[in-house]
């Protein structure tokens, strides 16, 4: 699997998205709702109904029908601002669905990194019990021959078993991250994936693109907007137009009305208020992330420049010196021109600055990850 296949599965099966893209159709019905005009509104009434105890009573003269229909006629554009609102709230939920996305992208590919650096941590660990099972066999070989102390034979085997013990524990550390892995791609059963990629070589130079934050905040911004010019209408009244027919002591005449809505007490003043107090909140956020972002990207570069100076003019050149130490110390002890201590301390500084150096090789790579999540580039 490589990474872009990693980031496509991602795309494509998580449930956080699948559950983001639930909420834009929940948005998009929201609209569909919003556009739609009130319905009419049929009513039938019955007046001066009496029992036959009474008197006489004669449906036809003596009551009084009405058949009538009515429409509420919306006003100040109530359903313009009202479909305009439902329109940004569907952007909203886009742009928060784009803004998990990045978020899980970033997830995955600091995951990725991670579980190759594991990966990379139990080969080491593998290959040191190999050199070591030899180191092992040479002292049983000399020890049976009588050219060396018994003690130095157990020595070097607990050192074996030292580093037997720390490579059972880069095997579960592998096994932790391929899980994590799995997991961050929304997987729900996790097997070994076989990574194709390598910590060394020349990491890809992030584009610019835009951050999610930032298209989320001003989107909020628009929605809060849109929700105070709603609210402002809704202050306006309605009112509800009607037509029909009327029965009365045998005459048929026609039915026709007016209602309008007083708006003496309720004039909807706290929506607006809350509507413009939700304006402020909105501009504030976005001028918290436009701050944030700008951090982040300073500190990304900054993180990116270090850990590759760290890589290329440290740890590089010290991890070779390491391992040209341990052939060295291993040629010297078999021809006798070293002890036992210093073989062990030049193998323990050989792993050391491998492991270091595989470290400092993930911490570069996630750096990268970062700069590419500051740079709004995990798309």
């Amino acid at each position: 699997m490589t990474l872009e296949q990693a980031i496509a599965e991602t795309i494509a099966r998580h449930p956080l998205l699948a559950a983001a893209d639930g909420r834009i159709s929940t948005a998009q019905g929201l609209l569909e709702q919003a556009a739609l005009r009130p319905n009419p509104r049929l009513a039938f009434q019955v007046e001066n109904l009496r029992g036959p105890w009474q008197g006489s009573f004669n449906y036809a003269r003596d009551t009084d029908n009405f058949v009538w229909l009515s429409q509420t006629i919306e006003t100040a554009k109530k359903r313009q601002y009202r479909s305009e609102l439902a329109g940004v709230n569907r952007q909203v939920a886009e742009s928060a669905r784009r803004l998990l996305q990045q978020q899980l992208v970033a997830r995955v590919k600091q995951a990725w990194w991670n579980a190759i650096g594991t990966e990379r941590t139990r080969v080491i660990y593998e290959e040191t019990q190999k050199t070591f099972a030899q180191v092992v066999d040479y002292h049983v070989i000399r020890v049976r021959e009588g050219s060396m102390a018994e003690a130095d034979l157990i020595r070097v085997r607990l050192e074996a078993e030292r580093f037997a013990l720390a490579a059972n524990n880069a095997i579960l550390s592998a096994e932790r991250a391929q899980i994590g892995l799995q997991r961050e791609m929304g997987r729900s059963e996790f097997g070994t994936l076989e990574l194709a990629d390598t910590l060394e070589g020349p990491a890809a130079v992030p584009t610019a693109g835009e951050r999610a934050e930032l298209v989320l905040a001003r989107t909020a911004i628009a929605a809060a907007r849109a929700n105070q010019q709603l609210q402002v209408a809704q202050a306006r009244p309605n009112f509800d137009v009607l037509g029909g027919y009327k029965h009365t002591m045998g005459q048929e005449t026609a039915l026709v009305g007016l209602q309008i809505d007083l708006p003496v007490y309720n004039k909807n003043q706290g929506n607006v208020a809350a509507a413009v107090a939700e304006i402020r909140v909105a501009e504030n956020n976005l001028k918290a992330s436009e701050a944030m972002v700008k951090a982040e990207l300073k500190t990304a570069e900054m993180e990116v420049r270090l850990r590759k100076k760290q890589v290329d003019e440290t740890l590089g050149p010290l991890r070779q010196q390491a391992m040209d130490t341990a052939r060295i110390a291993q040629a010297a002890y078999r021809e006798g021109g070293t002890d036992l201590l210093r073989l062990l301390d030049a193998e323990r500084l050989r792993l050391e600055t491998q492991l270091i150096f595989v470290q400092a090789l993930v911490e570069y790579r996630i750096a990268v990850v970062n700069l590419e999540t500051a740079m709004g580039a995990n798309q």
